[in-house]
């Protein structure tokens, strides 16, 4: 449909939640938005965005005029974000610009559903994680149901205990405990906290318009059957990055949304290297790891012979600055590149790369699956584990490093995945499941086709005033 002067553009507003795993998918999808015609608002905290501007440069976030950026405080309180939309309609009515017509919000943000009902207007749940994530934070209930409580302390999480097999769960059988989103068998009192915010979303979410992952069905479709059955209207659009790659060459390819300024040269450095000779190793943005498990990691990588790119930031060892051993560096040489933060779609996709060391996070999942490249898998928290669980298992993508980080165990997994049988198994299976990938973003495709039908049948519905 055309959008002339006598029909205003759609309206989204469009709300992440504030940490860099749930900003990327979120933008991707904001520039699919505006290609299909909608005048969209980004909406960041005042902090990210300034870490935007920073990272980024002064004039990044100028938009265009019919993609914009505003910011809320950082606290997240929905009286904020009903402040903001509140403006917009002003601003409507006094300067003409389009009116409020859909709110795409992240799930872990659910409460915004109470204003979207305020101003009686489509609201779309963006949950960043991956279906089978998803269902396993709806089984949050029926665990606590069922007597898994959660710990007071740590004596309770005994192996045999995490080894558990929870059983009649749709497309997770054989499921263990320990591999279910991780909150759910901590003492942590954050992570108990984490247990009632995710009963609060699951809740809440099935009052949402419709629900977008970035996954795709033919990866996930026992656990998105089962989901759908559930909640309302489920929409698979990934993997999104793949969808936003055939958008025009336009002004909002310019657009990104790292908050940490990206080490170019490593690409270069990549550049000089044989096809699938080198190991990625990435924990992500919010991930901390221990001083003494960067140091095991580091010599099984430079004994095991392999070349590696690896994103250490001084942020990501708890307690400390992460500070690489330099008898390492000696030892490796040209081998390794160091870098503060990549551009991970274009790293994972260059020809150089032949394996990727993650923690399992769903946007590094989804990428490694769209560019074909296996993984070696080392969860921490949150779903991360359940991620885990499929890619080793049921997606043959992955190996898991199991229990204390040991470099000669180390060792030991990269040479089999770089060099392996077993890891050339995997690559065979991670091509498969990219072709698949790239199959369901295809104009004929599934994920291409629920972007029209998410659009149409949900986000262009009229508002309720």
């Amino acid at each position: 449909m055309g959008w002339t002067e006598t029909i205003p553009k759609p309206h989204a507003v469009c709300i992440p939640y504030p940490a860099q795993g749930h900003i990327n998918p979120m933008l991707n999808l904001t520039k699919l938005l505006h290609h299909r015609g909608f005048h969209v608002t980004f909406v960041n905290t005042v902090s990210n965005h300034n870490c935007l501007l920073q990272s980024r440069g002064p004039s990044s976030l100028d938009g265009l005029p019919s993609f914009q950026f505003r910011t809320i405080p950082d606290d997240l309180q929905p009286r904020h974000f009903q402040d903001l939309l509140e403006r917009f309609d002003e601003e409507s009515a006094t300067l003409g610009s389009p009116k409020v017509s859909c709110v795409v919000s992240d799930s872990m943000l659910s409460s915004t559903l109470n204003v979207g009902k305020v101003f009686r207007v489509p609201e779309v749940l963006f949950w960043t994680t991956s279906a089978c994530g998803f269902m396993g934070y709806e089984q949050y209930r029926s665990l606590i149901d069922k007597g898994y409580t959660l710990p007071k302390d740590t004596s309770y999480l005994t192996n045999e205990y995490l080894d558990t097999i929870v059983k009649r769960i749709t497309g997770m059988r054989n499921i263990r405990l320990r591999d279910l989103p991780s909150f759910m068998h901590s003492s942590d009192l954050d992570d108990r906290m984490m247990v009632v915010s995710m009963l609060e979303d699951i809740e809440r979410s099935k009052r949402a318009s419709a629900i977008v992952l970035n996954t795709f069905d033919r990866l996930e479709h026992e656990v998105l059957n089962a989901l759908r059955a559930l909640f309302p209207p489920i929409y698979t659009l990934g993997p999104l990055h793949l969808l936003t790659e055939q958008l025009p060459n336009n002004d909002t390819r310019s657009i990104g949304s790292n908050l940490l300024k990206e080490d170019l040269g490593c690409l270069k450095w990549l550049n000089s290297k044989p096809p699938g000779s080198v190991m990625y190793v990435s924990f992500g943005s919010t991930t901390k790891i221990l001083a003494k498990q960067l140091e095991e990691f580091a010599w099984g990588f430079a004994n095991s012979g392999q070349t590696f790119l690896w994103v250490i930031n001084p942020d990501m060892v708890a307690g400390g600055e992460a500070i690489f051993p330099p008898e390492v560096l000696d030892m490796t040489g040209k081998r390794i590149w160091l870098a503060r933060w990549c551009p991970q779609e274009r790293v994972l996709n260059h020809p150089a790369v032949g394996g990727f060391l993650t923690h399992c996070g769903w946007n590094s999942i989804i990428e490694s699956i769209a560019a074909g490249v296996p993984m070696l898998c080392w969860p921490f928290f949150a779903e991360q584990p359940t991620n885990c669980w499929y890619s080793c298992g049921e997606w043959g993508i992955g190996m898991a490093i199991d229990g204390e980080v040991k470099k000669e165990e180390v060792e030991r997994q990269v040479r089999e995945l770089m060099e392996g049988e077993r890891g050339k198994e995997m690559k065979k299976k991670a091509m498969e499941w990219r072709q698949m990938a790239r199959e369901a973003t295809r104009p004929s495709g599934s994920s291409f086709l629920n972007l029209d039908e998410v659009i149409n049948k949900v986000l262009l519905l009229p508002r309720g005033d």
